[in-house]
């Protein structure tokens, strides 16, 4: 069974601080992904997102919304930069858990247009994935056929993929319970159906790539693509959630599905 994990920028980063590392927290959801793996059979994709490290570049240049002028692609390669070395630290962490991770950058290996992720080089995912390793993609810059480069968040990350490579599951585990009505005193909303209206108030943080609303948007029109999946925005701030989600248990949450 092949599943798709992110591990979202709020979870292993404290997005109030600059490029603060919430280093206990990432290496325990290493270990839960280790222990799930070990005792079950399942193929993964793990994304991340940039947290404190990207965002913060991100906004301060727009990057988003495109790239034009030579300070705009200085810019261009700090919040790649900044989003690397998140990275540095995810992949670091997993390999000493045990997971055999490869990294897949996307400023690498994507292209957009007018922001539409277009093109991703799956042939060395589909190769890792045949052999039982671990495919590393995140937040990240790439270049941009009409706007000169953008930011490419996780979700559309997975929303390209997911036709391509049809996971069972995605896993977006953050540090909300899953989507609230209103933050952070809302009720929990149990289950979103595509074309249902949710008013759907705000998590702990936003970013340069939408926030909830746009995480619920994209993985909508993800599940739309690929038959039969379902999408589980839940907490990893709970230990042992991560691991279960993973093994298929019951964790509290918001699950998205495509309607019947």
């Amino acid at each position: 069974m092949l599943l798709f994990l992110k591990l979202g920028g709020s979870l292993i980063t404290d997005k109030a601080t600059p490029r603060a590392l919430r280093a206990e927290t990432l290496a325990r959801l290493m270990d839960e992904i280790a222990s799930a793996r070990a005792n079950h059979d399942v193929r993964l994709v793990l994304g991340h997102g940039s947290g404190s490290f990207g965002h913060v570049e991100g906004k301060r240049y727009g990057t988003r919304d495109g790239v034009r002028s030579e300070e705009g692609w200085r810019g261009f390669a700090e919040v790649q930069a900044a989003a690397a070395l998140l990275n540095r630290h995810v992949i670091d962490a997993a390999r000493t858990a045990g997971l055999p991770v490869l990294n897949c950058p996307p400023s690498a290996s994507t292209i957009c247009e007018d922001g539409r992720l277009v093109a991703f080089a799956l042939e060395p995912l589909q190769v890792a994935l045949a052999h039982s390793l671990i495919p590393v993609v995140y937040g990240d810059v790439a270049i941009d056929r009409v706007r000169g480069g953008t930011i490419v968040s996780t979700e559309d990350v997975f929303g390209y993929l997911a036709p391509r490579l049809k996971p069972a599951h995605i896993l977006l585990a953050g540090r909300d319970v899953g989507v609230l009505t209103g933050w952070p005193d809302g009720e929990l909303v149990p289950e979103i159906v595509d074309g249902m209206a949710v008013n759907a108030g705000a998590a702990q943080a936003t970013d340069v790539t939408g926030g909830m609303a746009a995480k619920i948007h994209e993985t909508l029109n993800l599940l739309r693509q690929v038959p039969g999946a379902t999408a589980l925005i839940f907490s990893g701030e709970v230990p042992g959630q991560v691991a279960a989600a993973l093994r298929g248990e019951p964790v509290p949450g918001t699950t998205l599905r495509r309607r019947t």
